[in-house]
């Protein structure tokens, strides 16, 4: 795969506010995300998961076209493979923000995918909220963040950290957020050729549903893993061998429900290093941690 697609918060350029139609198409990052822990606490009698969770961005990620349109048709260019295009979490998040804004204009959508579908990067989740955020802008809205945040989490649990855009400690199924500063690191992330199915993850017998909650300090003490590495590892061999290979560089972890695993390195020579060894066989890449969402700026 190509190097990282995002260098940093102020790679972007902010475009001024659109009112109506220029034609110009807009390049937008959605990053990736890693889980640098994850904890199931609880179940609610509704049947989602009470989790306790980190959320780090990388510079890496999808890239979302945007180009405004004047007839307040939403139009999704070349939809995932399986996926209805009204189902498309980028376009329920443009009928979502036009619904709510009464926004008479639209939007041609595209994507570049980088991250894998299913990987437990936060692709789809990203791109939404890249939608959200691009669109706030480019109809001229000029949402705040929190006006933002209401429309993301019925769209899913990950939407929300990206439209808030900081490195995240959550909790509740990942709307109550706190912003958390991490020292820099890099990251090998490896993706199996098999993904995971997140409901037989949650749905297994042997998950840990009780795990009791810990604090920011016992992270940074080293006391966290995620739950549902050893479900997923059993799950899909694939899983379980990605984690055992890299476990001779530090400690691997899963992100999210997987399948994706990484482990973090000390410097972008360490990483570079890992990823090679781990080719061809592996599939992966290197990413730096952000500090900001490079859209991070797009909502007050």
């Amino acid at each position: 795969m190509a190097g990282p697609l995002i260098l940093g918060p102020n790679s972007v350029q902010l475009p001024p506010a659109v009112h109506g139609v220029t034609g110009e198409r807009h390049s937008l990052p959605a990053p990736a995300k890693l889980n640098l822990f994850l904890h199931v606490t609880g179940r609610r009698e509704d049947g989602y998961h009470e989790l306790q969770t980190l959320f780090r961005l990388l510079d890496f990620g999808d890239t979302v076209h945007l180009t405004v349109r004047e007839d307040g048709a939403i139009v999704r260019e070349d939809p995932l493979p399986g996926v209805d295009a009204e189902q498309d979490l980028t376009v329920r998040a443009a009928r979502a923000l036009q619904a709510a804004s009464a926004c008479r204009l639209g939007a041609h959508i595209e994507l570049s995918k980088r991250l894998p579908m299913g990987g437990g990067l936060g692709g789809g989740s990203s791109d939404a909220a890249t939608v959200l955020l691009g669109l706030n802008r480019l109809w001229g809205l000029d949402w705040p963040r929190e006006r933002l945040l209401e429309l993301a989490l019925p769209l899913g649990a990950d939407v929300p950290v990206f439209v808030f855009g900081r490195n995240a400690w959550a909790e509740g199924v990942g709307e109550r957020l706190q912003a958390v500063d991490l020292p820099p690191a890099w990251y090998v992330v490896l993706t199996p050729p098999r993904g995971v199915s997140t409901a037989a993850v949650f749905a297994a017998p042997e998950l840990t549903r009780n795990h009791a909650p810990i604090t920011i300090r016992a992270f940074f003490e080293g006391q966290a893993g995620n739950d549902l590495q050893a479900v997923a590892a059993g799950l899909e061999p694939d899983v379980a061998e990605h984690l055992e290979w890299l476990s001779q560089f530090g400690r691997p972890l899963m992100s999210g429900s997987g399948s994706s695993v990484f482990v973090e390195l000390a410097s972008a020579s360490d990483a570079e290093r890992v990823l090679q060894l781990a080719r061809p066989q592996r599939t992966g890449f290197v990413a730096q941690g952000l500090d900001l969402h490079p859209l991070h700026g797009w909502a007050a």
